[in-house]
């Protein structure tokens, strides 16, 4: 059960001390999303939690920001001071509990600030929060709605040996492309009730599952709203799921392509731009037609995409999910009704009008997707830019634009001025260092495709 509140009102201390004592809370979990979007924070019981908000004590080190997927960190000097203590500031609103565990457990949400009082530029939470307030001091509002992918697996013990589907309730692993296929889902039905369940109790506005094309792969929807507001269900619906399939002895994994021979997991991003007084679609006109509003976000998604990949693609996985005939786009096309480009168009009337961005991986932290794919529109509709004309046919027939590996993307991203700007140029320096290091990490490793193919034959 989320925290409830007023609609006129925001939560205060007392309101939030009183539904802690209500649900009888013993331990609070107060989390952040890193770079990855790797829950960190501290977990404390209920009356230590409440103590520390009084005396302004919840704090961590700032250098969660800046630690890589391995748990290491960049050898420069990204941060100065090196290491000081941060506070957090626990978004009351946020807070739900947390369904999986038998001692009554809360969960909440916290922005990070400096002890002076400003935001942690370099959080990801907050990088989405400033490019909604350049949306809002436009008097814009945006919409949005991700649809995320995942794959369901075996267990696997050994991280030498590739992953392979789980065995469901045929106590058969699936073999073949079962899209949209309903008893294929149904094969897991016990995982899935558990996270509808979950899901409820959390307040996470999830609607649509279905099974997409890889082996025991599913897609799952949310209902259209509020970007932080969906950006954090995003995030704890990633970590309800994985906590569902462990309890049923599986993996449940948001890896970009972590299955050769199958397709790849996305995160797709439906996105509209609305009159933040009247709610009006500034996408369609009253003849539904598009608007120049419309386009312009478009054209700026075209000319950006490729220097927010390391937001979209943030991992050396991610790369292996964008190839030709792969269901992932390999450039920035648009075209309407279009699944094989960039930003596809729904048909739709004026008030449903929006583009769907169709390049971000499942792997992707939710906040940097949405604030990198909301800051690509911002800046064509504040710079006019013109998209191009709309594509007929395959878009794979076209040249790959989107880079192709960790490297080039790092490249773009150090080269775009107006995105970092929009960013945040402090937020892209701990970014690249932090995937610059990932990446000098990775190339230290030999594979085994290495010593399957060249220990005896070069």
């Amino acid at each position: 059960m989320r925290f409830e509140h007023s609609p006129t009102t925001e939560p205060d201390m007392s309101d939030f001390k009183e539904w802690l004592r209500a649900h009888s809370v013993t331990e609070v979990e107060c989390i952040v999303a890193d770079i990855n979007g790797i829950a960190r924070g501290k977990i404390l019981p209920g009356d230590k939690f409440l103590r520390s908000i009084d005396e302004d004590s919840l704090r961590l080190p700032e250098s969660i920001f800046i630690q890589t997927v391995t748990g290491d960190y960049p050898d420069e000097d990204v941060i100065d001071p090196i290491d000081r203590d941060i506070r957090l500031r626990p978004d009351f609103k946020s807070i739900r509990l947390v369904p999986w565990y038998e001692e009554p457990t809360a969960q909440v949400l916290a922005d990070c600030v400096y002890h002076d009082g400003s935001p942690v530029d370099i959080s990801a939470r907050y990088v989405l929060q400033r490019v909604l307030k350049l949306y809002a001091d436009k008097g814009w509002k945006p919409v949005v709605a991700p649809e995320v992918e995942f794959f369901l697996t075996k267990i696997n013990e050994d991280p030498d040996y590739p992953l392979v589907p789980p065995i469901g309730r045929s106590k058969r692993q699936e073999t073949g492309r079962q899209s949209f296929g309903i008893e294929a889902v149904n094969e897991f039905d016990p995982i899935f009730e558990d996270v509808y369940d979950w899901c409820d109790k959390q307040n996470l506005d999830v609607d649509t599952l279905t099974h997409e094309a890889g082996a025991a792969q599913m897609e799952i929807n949310f209902n259209h709203g509020d970007a932080l507001a969906l950006a954090d269900q995003t995030f704890l619906f990633k970590r309800t799921l994985r906590n569902a399939a462990l309890k049923h002895g599986i993996y449940a994994t948001f890896m970009a392509k972590p299955m050769a021979g199958e397709p790849g997991s996305s995160m797709h991003i439906h996105q509209s731009v609305v009159d933040a007084e009247t709610g009006k679609n500034l996408f369609g006109d009253a003849e539904g037609r598009n608007t120049e509003l419309f386009l312009w976000h478009i054209g700026g998604l075209q000319k950006f995409m490729a220097a927010a990949m390391p937001l979209f693609a943030p991992n050396i996985n991610s790369y292996r999910r964008l190839r030709r005939h792969s269901t992932a786009p390999i450039n920035v096309h648009w075209g309407v009704e279009n699944r094989t480009v960039g930003l596809r168009v729904p048909a739709s009337g004026p008030e449903g009008r929006r583009v769907e961005n169709r390049i971000a991986g499942a792997d992707a932290n939710p906040y940097l997707v949405m604030a990198a794919s909301l800051a690509c529109g911002y800046i064509g509709m504040v710079e006019q830019i013109e998209p191009t004309d709309p594509i007929k046919g395959s878009a794979y027939r076209l040249a790959q634009t989107l880079p192709q590996q960790m490297p080039e993307a790092l490249r773009k991203l150090q080269g775009s001025g107006p995105l970092k700007e929009t960013l945040g140029e402090a937020f892209v320096d701990v970014l690249l260092a932090v995937k610059q290091s990932e990446h000098d990490a990775y190339q230290r490793v030999i594979s085994s495709w290495e010593r399957e193919h060249l220990l005896l034959n070069v």
